[in-house]
C-alpha cells in the first residue's frame, strides 16, 4: 500500500472516529456543533489517485464517481473525512435515495447525484494532524477547501448548539453533532463526538446502512 508520506499512514489503515449518542445536549461551553447529515461515512484521500472508503473499510471510489473528480482536482497528499449525502433543495440529506444510488455500486443514467460533505481533516500535505486539537483541523480544512470543488460541501461548526438544535427540528433534518472543543481525531467511538437526534428521526439499524 502506497503511504501519502513519511508521516502519514495510508488511507486503509485509518479508522473513522465515531460518536456516541446523547438525549441532551452538555451544559458545558466546551463544544462546537454541526448539522448532522444522514449518509455513508467516508473517508478519502485527494489528488489524481482519489480514493474512497467507507466506515467499515469497503472501496467506495466506483460507486461515487462525481465525488472522486472532484477530490482528483485537490493537491495530493490529503485524507479527508465525511459524509457522502443526497441533497434536496433545502441542503436536507435523504439516506433512502442515497442507499438506493449506492446498492448499484456505480453511477448509471438517471442516478442522483450526491455530494461529499466534508467536516475534519486527518492528513494534510502528507502530514498526520490526527494529533492536532479540532480547531487547528477545522482551520487547515478550511483553508483546504477554499476552491469548493463541485460535489463537496464544507461542513461549518458553530458555538449555539441549542439555536442549531432548533434548526434541525424545524428543517426535519436528522440533529446536530457535538465536539469537544480541545480534542484530537481518535479512531473508533469516543465521548468526544456525540450525536443528538431530532424527535422521529430514523432509527439505527432499520436496514443495512451500506450495501
Amino acid at each position: 500500500m502506497r503511504h501519502l508520506g513519511p508521516s502519514a499512514p495510508a488511507l486503509a489503515d485509518l479508522r473513522p472516529m465515531l460518536l456516541t449518542e446523547r438525549k441532551t445536549l452538555p451544559a458545558s461551553h466546551d463544544w462546537t456543533y454541526e448539522l448532522k447529515f444522514d449518509g455513508y461515512r467516508i473517508l478519502a484521500s485527494t489528488g489524481p489517485h482519489a480514493r474512497l472508503l467507507t466506515k467499515n473499510g469497503a472501496d467506495a471510489t466506483a460507486w461515487f464517481p462525481e465525488v472522486v473528480a472532484s477530490l482528483a482536482t485537490l493537491p495530493v497528499g490529503n485524507v479527508l473525512d465525511g459524509e457522502v449525502c443526497v441533497l434536496d433543495a433545502l441542503g436536507r440529506s435523504d439516506f433512502d435515495r442515497l442507499h438506493a444510488r449506492a446498492r448499484r455500486r456505480r453511477y448509471f443514467v438517471g442516478a442522483d447525484l450526491v455530494t461529499y460533505c466534508v467536516f475534519d481533516q486527518l492528513v494534510n500535505g502528507a502530514v498526520d494532524i490526527r494529533h492536532a486539537a479540532i480547531e487547528r483541523r477545522r482551520r487547515h480544512l478550511s483553508q483546504f477547501m477554499r476552491r469548493k470543488p463541485d460535489h463537496t460541501l464544507l461542513v461549518t461548526a458553530i458555538d449555539d448548539g441549542a439555536w442549531l438544535y432548533q434548526q434541525a427540528v424545524a428543517l426535519s433534518l436528522e440533529g446536530v453533532v457535538g465536539k469537544r472543543n480541545g480534542s484530537a481525531y481518535v479512531g473508533g467511538r469516543s465521548a468526544d463526538w456525540f450525536k443528538l437526534k431530532r424527535p422521529g428521526a430514523v432509527a439505527p439499524g432499520r436496514f443495512s446502512r451500506q450495501p
